[in-house]
């Protein structure tokens, strides 16, 4: 599809500062001229560890919030890593499960920073990987943009440490790594992931109950695929963080708004090159407009910085288009996906907010946080067309709604 990325005007009310429009524009040109631009393809996979024994309850979960499924499994060194898919033109679920429950690596012990993560010191989303046509070339070309990538003797996960991939080191300012493969993932083998194991009868049969007990909800072809994931940051951070994912890939800021009865901005990037942003995700990241010591003049709500402290710098949710329409049942399809959820458990934050009238709009609403990979399921339905990602009032409710859920109770400081 034709887009001209240096001529596109970010649309919002965020205000940016001069230096983040005067680098926004720089880094577009340098992936050009570097040739990045032209050897990146699409987000090709969505990589997720969990703790020690909770693989095959997420992946059952997943059954249940999710259209992806279990189509092969592999086992390395260090790890037991799950694939599941959702057709041939979306991204992968990689799930990394350690052998060992002593399994330490860098991202444990950031876990282990922040007083609700440490819980699940393994749990946590880990980052996208993208295609490209020349994996040397995309190293050594981002090497030179000052991007740090792990060598193998770097990191414990083995996973990671897998020639076919090249894995930056996590963000000091979102948590979050970037992968890159050359091979196709769809021929697996070749990806080096370690040697096939077989599910246990077992766990066969947690995963056969689950896809039955889902297929009876006659929710299937509701949910279609992954729209955006969204990462919480700290205030002062926004700007660069933004600018580091844009340096690392071939997105495009596509617009940032302010919400500001909870004192947040969220801020979206989206791939210029799919005419579907469920073929490589929508990159959003939230943070707080001002921090929570500046705050503490003014005593708005903060649930975005409030979780940053808590479970630090982290993805935060993982959000699914729903199949615009009216259900037969006499509501919108993601009422009907909600309630149906709800009947077997699945716990909501609130309830769907927006309404899908005569105009174009959206609803939207939030699941609790997993307890296996600290993830919030949104389901997304845009009604008559609406092109955006949130309206104000909903995003509002969503974060106020999580804020609530995410609280930590510590001194005299509530959070």
């Amino acid at each position: 599809m034709t887009f001209d990325i240096s001529g596109y005007t970010p649309v919002g009310d965020k205000k940016n500062s001069a230096y983040f429009d005067d680098y926004r524009m720089r880094i577009y040109e340098r992936r050009q001229s570097s040739g990045l631009e032209a050897l990146l393809g699409n987000v090709s996979a969505l990589v997720i560890q969990v703790d020690t024994g909770d693989a095959i309850p997420y992946l059952a979960e997943l059954y249940f919030l999710t259209p992806y499924r279990f189509t092969d499994s592999y086992i390395n060194e260090t790890h037991k890593i799950y694939i599941l898919s959702c057709g041939d033109e979306q991204p992968k679920y990689i799930v990394l499960e350690p052998l060992a429950k002593s399994f330490e690596d860098d991202l444990t012990r950031l876990n282990m920073l922040y007083p609700m993560a440490r819980e699940k010191p393994n749990a946590r989303y880990i980052g996208e990987i993208f295609s490209t046509s020349d994996l040397k070339a995309t190293r050594e070309t981002l090497e030179s943009h000052s991007i740090r990538f792990h060598y193998p003797h770097e990191t414990q996960n083995r996973f990671i440490a897998n020639d076919h991939f090249n894995f930056t080191f996590p963000s000091s300012l979102t948590g979050n790594r970037v992968g890159y493969t050359q091979e196709n993932v769809f021929e697996l083998d070749e990806l080096g992931c370690g040697n096939r194991f077989s599910l246990s009868k077992l766990e066969q049969g947690v995963l056969e109950n689950a896809a039955e007990a889902a297929a009876s909800l006659g929710i299937e072809g509701l949910i279609l695929g992954v729209d955006h994931m969204a990462t919480r940051i700290l205030a002062g951070e926004r700007e660069d963080a933004i600018l580091e994912f844009l340096t690392m890939s071939d997105y495009y800021f596509w617009g940032a708004y302010n919400i500001a009865d909870q004192n947040s901005s969220t801020n979206v990037n989206r791939n210029y090159r799919v005419d579907d942003d469920k073929k490589s995700p929508a990159k959003v990241f939230t943070a707080n407009n001002i921090p929570s010591f500046i705050n503490s003049f003014s005593n708005l709500p903060m649930p975005t910085e409030d979780f940053v402290r808590n479970y630090g710098r982290r993805m935060h949710h993982i959000a699914y288009e729903i199949l615009d329409g009216d259900h037969p049942k006499g509501e919108k399809n993601i009422d009907f996906v909600v309630d149906s959820l709800s009947q077997k458990g699945i716990e909501f934050l609130a309830h769907v907010v927006g309404e899908c009238k005569d105009e174009p709009n959206l609803k939207q609403i939030f699941s609790k946080h997993s307890q296996y990979s600290i993830l919030i399921t949104e389901y997304v339905e845009r009604c008559h067309g609406y092109e955006g990602f949130f309206t104000k009032s909903n995003v509002a409710e969503l974060t106020q709604a999580a804020g609530a859920d995410e609280r930590y109770e510590h001194g005299n400081v509530f959070d």
